[in-house]
């Protein structure tokens, strides 16, 4: 990149790319290299707040918009580097390098794979920006570099999850490269490897293909369930370890649990709804831990298919949004005239209820938004219900108990 083209992208760093594009397209500049730069303007303007600790860094170079909107953010990296350590690794599907470049710093050997010679040739590039010169690019297919790679101690891998003609895929066998035909050969190179999927997968169907998988981590960002990563493991555990991890803005929280535990639990259900009312987070509510939450909070649930919980004593350190609840009302037309009387707008939840949240906005008429929080839900008693809270604020906690 020449230095026309540099200080086009830093007097422009701001704009909005839309219309520079509009204003620069019949404009000819030998000197400036234009849909260069405004794909390295439009890439720094995406990574401000999902990669802050690269944006003030201006010899970063950004690739096509899909590569980074399927990368990972900062904090699901720092996360991953979080759980990985040793002396040697591999990322056997480099991408961008947003997980290398985290991941880099725990180990003293790291090799990076990327078979789309561009996004090889821009990440050896960025490594050697944030000054990390002990990693070797590799522009090679992944399964030929593996199988004829040394031994190491960990394998990364994140496979592609699009289909030839572009659209989404979800299962394992679906995705490139297809980890169910090589993980014999992982095993064989690594002690450990981290496996990154959809976070749509269904994680009992996951394990029934997975081999020799020690832990499960199940990430969700703001409430959002983002990753799901598996590490497999040589020494074989008979239960795997799951964390359900949530991130947000006043702390972590996280909580550990065991599958097998949680099939062995027999818990009561409660139509009684108290002064509180519980909704799980994301990563819990997709890990499937119901009967655990239950008894580790001591709260009381709702329902076996509703995933709302209850209590008259505050549970501050409950993993998920709390509510104090303000009233009550079945699924009765006469009595929610009455229940509505003074709301006019509300945020709504529908948990193991038969209308969706658009149907069930349209039939009350209510305007979306608001401080009122109604969650239309089916109580212990088969009774259909809405009940009406007020959110608590969130308390600045940081459960991080196993993980």
């Amino acid at each position: 990149m020449n230095l026309a083209t540099r200080q086009f992208i830093e007097t422009h760093r701001y704009d909005d790319v839309q219309k520079l594009a509009l204003q620069y397209s019949t404009r000819t500049n030998s000197e400036i290299d234009i849909p260069n730069a405004l794909r390295q303007i439009s890439g720094r303007q995406h990574i401000e707040h999902k990669i802050p600790a690269w944006y003030s860094n201006d010899d970063i170079l950004y690739p096509q918009r899909l590569s980074l909107e399927q990368c990972s953010s900062e904090t699901t990296a720092r996360y991953k580097a979080s759980i990985l350590s040793g002396s040697s690794f591999v990322d056997l599907t480099g991408g961008f390098g947003v997980d290398t470049t985290f991941i880099a710093p725990h180990f003293s050997q790291v090799e990076y794979v990327e078979k789309q010679n561009e996004l090889a040739e821009m990440a050896r590039h960025n490594f050697s920006a944030l000054g990390l010169k002990h990693i070797q690019t590799h522009s090679t297919d992944s399964i030929s570099f593996l199988q004829n790679m040394h031994s190491c101690d960990c394998i990364y891998l994140d496979p592609a999850r699009r289909s030839h003609s572009g659209e989404k895929v979800l299962l394992i066998e679906d995705c490139e490269p297809n980890v169910l035909e090589i993980q014999d050969v992982l095993l064989q190179k690594a002690e450990r490897i981290l496996i990154k999927l959809s976070p749509m997968l269904d994680i009992q169907a996951a394990l029934k293909q997975l081999k020799n998988v020690s832990e499960i981590h199940v990430v969700s960002v703001g409430n959002e369930c983002k990753e799901l990563l598996f590490l497999m493991e040589k020494a074989v555990r008979p239960h795997p370890k799951i964390s359900c991890v949530n991130f947000q803005k006043q702390a972590i929280q996280c909580d550990t649990f065991d599958f097998s535990e949680e099939k062995k639990l027999s818990i009561d259900y409660h139509a009684s709804i108290q002064t509180y009312l519980y909704e799980p987070n994301a990563s819990l509510l997709k890990a499937g831990f119901y009967k655990s939450i239950a008894l580790r909070y001591a709260v009381d649930k709702l329902h076996a298919d509703s995933h709302l919980y209850t209590s008259n004593r505050l549970i501050a350190d409950f993993p998920g949004r709390i509510f104090q609840v303000e009233s009550i009302a079945l699924f009765h037309k006469k009595e929610l005239k009455s229940f509505l009387q003074s709301i006019t707008q509300a945020n709504i939840s529908v948990r193991n209820f038969p209308l969706s949240v658009a149907e069930l906005r349209k039939q009350l008429k209510l305007k979306e938004g608001g401080d009122v929080y109604l969650f239309a839900t089916t109580s212990a008693d088969g009774k259909r219900v809405i009940i009406h809270t007020k959110k608590q604020p969130a308390v600045e906690i940081s459960n991080t108990t196993g993980c």
